[in-house]
């Protein structure tokens, strides 16, 4: 089976890239005398994946949320013991997440690495759930789910999402609600393992000093022997986001030392995928940055106010179905910081950025993103990451290195629209 090479001469680092018979796309990145060596295996499917129709079906499937993280759980038990025993007895480390648009299994080690990635296929593609299991795992995600509701940040960030979407799951948290958790079932378990599951949804990523060929002869004999068919993709249906924000704000009382604070904004106008909804992120970090860095005006206003510390950030977030921004941190006066930020957002509107302030940041994205390279858990996920949504990871860097100041003021002014925004506070009980 031939290897695709895909090269950035930028950073002079190549990723060589196939797909199997049976749909599964893997890539190898070789990194000759790295001790480490990582695999991540991934399927484009998360907790935003609630509603579909399955390959060759008329029938809509609705499952109940929190079933993707649910399941990501569940494969970790198998009849002869704990995966994570397996791995450790290779010297192995392993683990997984669960996000609004994915779900990954992972491990790194620096030996036993073929050993290992047959584990982690073995594992990935033989789901054993059973009514006593799925018992089991109800209860302890529950308690998950309970912790999570007492942390304040937690509170903060869904309360915003729930703030800013009418309908879209991305509202909903990863791990689903207590009631909702409960429904879940075996039978349903398989239902979604089946549809998203199958090698066609899913890719492999390699990263350290291995031979691709190898790699891939040991994978393709994994995934070939197992039988599967060729299916086309699963049809994702989400609700239709009615335009503007749910709620304008959003207040909860906890106990936190001091009250923190979000701001949320919107994005109606990202593309659903490829390199026109990267560069739009990618524009969006740099003007967040030229806005609210830590060199930022607006950023120092706020700071010799002492409403922000170094903590204060913004991040953009999109995921292919929804998009926002959201920027804030914890504040002495969440009121006082609301209005001192709108105003200093709108005035930016009104001015734009300054050609100097962009530059600086641009500099400075285009080094931190070089210097991420010598991660291969960067590699490796955001590689699948901006594969599953369109894009390459190799792309992030050419689209950083090329935003104008006319697009990044055009993008400013349509992302941090005042009519799109929604505010989430928490403060001391």
């Amino acid at each position: 089976m031939a290897w695709q090479t895909i090269y950035s001469q930028l950073l002079q680092e190549r990723v060589v890239h196939t797909r199997l018979a049976a749909g599964l796309e893997v890539f190898v990145m070789p990194r000759p005398g790295f001790h480490k060596r990582y695999a991540v295996l991934s399927t484009r499917y998360g907790s935003i994946d609630n509603r579909f129709r399955r390959p060759g079906a008329a029938e809509v499937t609705e499952v109940p949320d929190g079933i993707a993280h649910f399941l990501e759980h569940q494969l970790f038990e198998d009849p002869e013991g704990h995966v994570f025993n397996g791995f450790a007895a290779l010297g192995a480390s392993v683990n997984a997440y669960t996000s609004h648009i994915m779900t990954s299994y992972l491990f790194s080690t620096t030996d036993n690495f073929t050993q290992a990635l047959d584990r982690l296929l073995d594992f990935v593609q033989q789901p054993h759930f059973t009514p006593e299991g799925v018992k089991k795992e109800i209860g302890i995600i529950e308690q998950e789910i309970r912790m999570y509701q007492d942390q304040p940040r937690h509170r903060l960030g869904m309360n915003l999402l729930e703030a800013l979407y009418h309908v879209h799951p991305v509202r909903i948290d990863i791990a689903g609600t207590v009631e909702s958790i409960r429904r879940i079932d075996p039978e349903t378990l398989y239902t979604c393992y089946d549809t998203f599951y199958h090698p066609s949804n899913m890719a492999l990523f390699v990263v350290g000093d291995v031979d691709p060929d190898a790699v891939l002869a040991q994978v393709e004999a994994d995934v070939g022997a197992r039988g599967y068919q060729p299916r086309p993709p699963v049809e994702r249906l989400y609700p239709e986001e009615p335009p503007g924000v749910a709620r304008i704000r959003v207040e909860a009382v906890l106990p936190v030392a001091r009250p923190l604070y979000a701001l949320g904004f919107k994005d109606s106008g990202t593309p659903a995928g490829g390199l026109e909804r990267l560069r739009r992120e990618v524009t969006m970090s740099l003007v967040l940055s030229a806005a609210l860095g830590r060199s930022s005006q607006l950023f120092q206003e706020l700071y010799d106010a002492d409403l922000v510390d170094d903590r204060f950030g913004a991040r953009y977030t999109s995921g292919g179905s929804f998009a926002h921004t959201i920027i804030g941190g914890e504040t002495r006066d969440p009121d006082a910081l609301h209005a001192r930020l709108t105003e200093g957002l709108e005035r930016l509107r009104e001015q734009g950025l300054a050609e100097e302030d962009l530059r600086r940041v641009q500099r400075q994205a285009v080094g931190e993103f070089v210097q991420l390279f010598n991660s291969l858990e960067f590699i490796a996920n955001g590689f699948l990451y901006y594969h599953f949504l369109g894009g390459s990871l190799f792309d992030y860097l050419d689209q950083l290195r090329s935003v104008t100041l006319d697009e990044a003021n055009r993008v400013l002014r349509e992302q941090l629209d005042p009519a799109q925004a929604a505010v989430s506070i928490v403060r001391p009980a």
